[in-house]
């Protein structure tokens, strides 16, 4: 089986992509409003983009169902405040980030919605939630606008890490953070590790 992209619609080139891009993680994002609203989303088209510095890329596409033509609260706030959180989603808070997934009126607080704490953050404005084990606070590096999409570069200005999921020597322990990931439509639970021989 062969395609060419060009002659397939974006819905099909984009059901390729996330079932051949797997597994991918989730960037859980909280950003605030102008008018100081909080937000809280997830977007598992996500990775590292340079380690010095420090910066994360997130690529956020536009609206969708109801909200189709518009562009997402966490683009809006990230562009006009220029900072953000990245939370990383263990699989024990699946549902709530599912939740905060939802298409819901940009006046309507995601951390509310989803039962989280919103805790402050050590040097940006946007909050963290309190329940995931690592949150990343992040200053916009860029936004480049790629076709439909727009990639978010953002530099990683502060890193938090609960006692429990730090190994020494810089190292998380992976086993008991069970980080949730995107394959297509559903999700992966990362609870198996091993090495390949060399």
């Amino acid at each position: 089986m062969e395609f060419d992209p060009s002659q397939l619609g974006t819905k099909e080139v984009y059901k390729l992509l996330t079932g051949s891009v797997v597994p991918r993680p989730i960037a859980w994002v909280s950003t605030i409003s102008e008018k100081g609203k909080l937000n809280l989303a997830p977007f598992s088209f996500f990775t590292v983009a340079s380690r010095k510095p420090p910066i994360l890329a997130i690529s956020i596409g536009p609206g969708v169902g109801e909200r189709e033509g518009t562009e997402k609260d966490t683009l809006v706030n990230i562009r006009s405040q220029k900072e953000f959180v990245i939370n990383v989603v263990p699989s024990e808070l699946g549902n709530q980030m599912q939740k905060s997934s939802e298409n819901l009126p940009s006046e309507v607080d995601e951390f509310e919605e989803a039962g989280l704490t919103p805790v402050d953050s050590a040097v940006v404005k946007p909050k963290r939630v309190q329940e995931a084990p690592i949150q990343m606070e992040c200053k916009l590096h860029d936004i480049i606008q790629l076709g439909s999409d727009n990639l978010i570069l953002g530099e990683m200005v502060h890193y938090h890490i609960k006692d429990e999921y730090y190994l020494e020597n810089y190292k998380v322990n992976l086993e008991k953070l069970q980080p949730l990931g995107r394959l297509a439509g559903n999700y992966s639970e990362n609870t198996e590790f091993f090495k390949l021989p060399r």
